[in-house]
């Protein structure tokens, strides 16, 4: 059976365009009100220029009064896909709703030992970059997780309930819906305060400020973000403390790059850096702090900052096959791609976008931002070397050639 053509969807370039008129903002005005040039503005609308940069997009949506996703929304799903998985999140998030521990729970009450698999599985199909799967399993395992919070197993429970909140967080944001993943983690917070754990408290903070980024809130990101840090040094010496501190230092780190605090970013590097000193690389949580991470981290921020070429001189001492996680793998692919791109070495860019593909195709067929780079390699592109391969990706990714 021919699989289902997926509509080319609406360049960023262009919504930003259609916003602005919205608006009533001339390009001098909406420019001014992001911070950029009005050079620069005209041409991203104009598709000159790829709006892939994470950062200038939440300055512009800031300045058009919109949310970030209004500007990125979902990319890649053809409609069949895009039916089942809507219906999928939806049900995730009446789950999170419903998961609240001041009310009874609706559900039956699942052994504890069924729901550690189930959990198992969303968590393993999340790092495999499966996230329609994931979500599918999701829904129930909420309900379950929360029911039981109410037995006899509550503690294990509590803290499955954090972990599969931060991994529906995650699930629900890369399937396009990032305002609904900040929702998901806010309410984990409920479940890691009642456990008490204060290593489970940085999880649910981390959840939380990773999901406030991925909306362009860098402010709150980076307010929770230093919070829990202040309050998790004071538990420094609990199992995996030393990993959870490190992950919310590097994404203080990212937040204060991303509002140019470049300097308070290298401090909370630095600090990060002595941890895995100390952890190594480490797979605790789930989080895989350690040394290599820590590169990624840079090479994620490089890649949208002033200097991308320093991304990809981060990257070539980087073996990314030491975080034995596909999620983290293709992250890094993207950003490299994404990194080597803005440095005018497309030919780079497709065979890392490529290897990104091959190990994670839901990750780079569902992201706007690739899409956008993609977009803008085509427009620079449209004969010569790498030309079949940048072609088929444009397709499998929804740009129209």
């Amino acid at each position: 059976m021919k699989s289902p053509e997926r509509p080319s969807p609406e360049p960023i370039g262009d919504k930003i365009r259609r916003l602005r008129d919205i608006r009533g903002y001339s390009v001098r005005h909406a420019a001014a009100l992001a911070g950029i040039s009005h050079t620069q503005w005209g041409r991203i609308e104009k598709g000159q220029r790829s709006a892939d940069n994470r950062f200038q997009l939440a300055d512009i949506a800031q300045a058009l009064k919109v949310s970030l996703s209004d500007l990125t929304g979902a990319a890649g799903l053809v409609a069949g896909d895009y039916a089942h998985t809507r219906t999928a999140v939806a049900q995730t998030m009446q789950a999170v709703i419903e998961a609240d521990l001041e009310d009874p729970p609706l559900a039956e009450a699942v052994p504890m030992d069924l729901l550690t698999q189930r959990l198992e599985l969303a968590q393993s199909l999340r790092f495999k970059c499966d996230y329609t799967g994931a979500s599918t399993v999701l829904p129930e395992l909420l309900k379950g997780l929360h029911a039981a919070s109410f037995g006899q197993d509550r503690t294990p429970a509590l803290r499955g309930l954090v972990l599969a909140q931060e991994t529906a967080s995650f699930v629900v944001r890369y399937l396009g819906d990032p305002a609904s993943a900040v929702m998901i983690a806010d309410r984990s917070r409920q479940a890691a305060a009642a456990l008490g754990d204060p290593v489970i408290m940085g999880l649910s903070a981390w959840t939380q400020a990773h999901a406030a980024a991925g909306c362009g809130l860098y402010p709150r990101a980076q307010r929770i973000a230093d919070r829990a840090v202040a309050d998790l040094e004071r538990a420094a010496g609990l199992p995996d403390a030393r990993e959870m501190l490190g992950q919310l230092l590097m994404v203080a780190a990212f937040t204060r790059y991303a509002q140019g605090d470049v300097g308070g970013a290298a401090s909370a590097v630095a600090e990060a850096e002595r941890l895995a000193e100390l952890t190594g690389q480490s797979a605790a949580l789930g989080l895989n702090f350690g040394p290599t991470n820590i590169r990624f981290w840079q090479v994620n921020m490089d890649a949208d900052g002033a200097d991308p070429g320093r991304a990809v001189q981060i990257a070539r001492g980087v073996n990314p096959n030491d975080v034995p996680v596909v999620s983290r793998q293709a992250g890094f692919h993207i950003d490299v791609a994404r990194a080597l791109a803005n440095t005018g070495q497309d030919q780079a860019a497709i065979r890392q976008f490529l290897m990104a593909e091959r190990i994670a195709p839901q990750r780079v067929r569902m992201s706007p931002i690739v899409q956008e780079t993609a977009r803008g390699m085509l427009e620079r592109a449209r004969r010569g070397t790498g030309w079949v391969e940048l072609r088929g990706l444009c397709e499998r990714v929804g740009v129209g050639l």
